[in-house]
């Protein structure tokens, strides 16, 4: 019995592994456009589609980081400014890719802008610090992506968006956590609508990773949350709880990983595969963790998770 269900196994591994490694056609023809490529994922990928001879539009919030990206790469790759918050923004970014891309369309989109904090009990934080994680992450995300659809359409590519482990299990307060959410869900119902028109989405879902994400001076951010918190909601926590809390959000964000490729390859297949996966779990942080967590009866999950604070 043992003996079958592994050869089982084995042969559903080498079948997926011989479909994965099928490459779409004609790549050095085809348009992908990256937003957040000022450094992090989106720079390495942008760095990384270019070298394999892809033509990659890439959105920068800076000059400095569209010139620093344009010093690494070669002239096909084109860079724009682009700040995700404001639709006008993206309204003008949109226009700039249609002229690029002209009736061939655009093949596919990444959807990597993204921050992280604030990042604190909920209490702590006020409703702006809601809608500034909100609008990168999320709202952001949707508005680009309805703006480009119709370009996709034409080639029947591919829509790359970016989760986190935290859109399964809400790790900590703040907008993050619930940004996350909106993506994964926005992203199985982009998935089955787009099916009907051969475009495929894909979810990447990297763990800790050293990015601008993660800021080097979280601490001083917690501080400055914790000074303007009321009177009275400082009193009910306590001057404990927040030094406990810091340690706890520390040790979350802290060791992240040094090498991003892990991620940016698992994105590049996502673009170039013939039968790329629906979901891209890159690592045991969203793979068993949080994974497990997820499928765990609330209640002990909720111990587990309070426990580590």
């Amino acid at each position: 019995m043992w003996l079958h269900l592994a050869v089982l196994v084995g042969l559903f591994c080498l079948l997926r592994w011989f479909r994965e490694r099928q490459v779409v056609s004609h790549l050095r023809d085809k348009f992908v456009f990256i937003t957040g490529c000022d450094s992090g994922f989106g720079s390495l990928l942008a760095w990384q589609l270019d070298l394999r001879g892809l033509r990659v539009l890439a959105g920068c919030l800076t000059e400095q980081g569209a010139e620093q990206l344009r010093s690494q790469t070669s002239d096909r790759l084109q860079t724009v400014i682009l700040d995700v918050t404001k639709t006008e923004s993206i309204a003008a970014a949109t226009e700039w890719v249609k002229e690029r891309v002209g009736a061939r369309g655009l093949w596919g989109l990444v959807t990597n802008a993204g921050i992280l904090p604030p990042a604190t009990p909920n209490e702590w934080l006020t409703k702006d610090d809601f809608s500034k994680i909100l609008n990168v992450n999320l709202i952001s995300l949707i508005e680009v992506t309805l703006s480009l659809l119709p370009l996709i359409r034409r080639t029947r590519g591919r829509v790359v968006n970016v989760s986190s482990p935290a859109g399964r299990v809400s790790l900590f307060g703040g907008g993050y956590c619930i940004s996350k959410y909106g993506v994964e869900a926005f992203s199985d119902s982009l998935r089955r609508e787009l099916s009907h028109f051969g475009i495929r989405a894909v979810l990447i879902v990297p763990g800790k990773y050293k990015t601008s994400i993660f800021p080097d001076n979280t601490q001083d951010v917690l501080e400055g949350i914790w000074r303007r918190v009321s009177a009275g909601v400082k009193e009910s926590y306590g001057q404990k709880y927040f030094e406990d809390y810091c340690q706890y959000f520390h040790g979350l964000t802290a060791k992240g990983k040094g090498s991003l490729s892990p991620v940016t390859s698992c994105m590049e297949q996502g673009l170039t595969a013939v039968y790329p996966r629906i979901r891209y779990s890159i690592d045991w942080d969203s793979k068993c963790f949080t994974f497990a967590l997820s499928y765990l009866p609330t209640s002990e999950a909720d111990f587990i998770l309070c426990h580590m604070l």
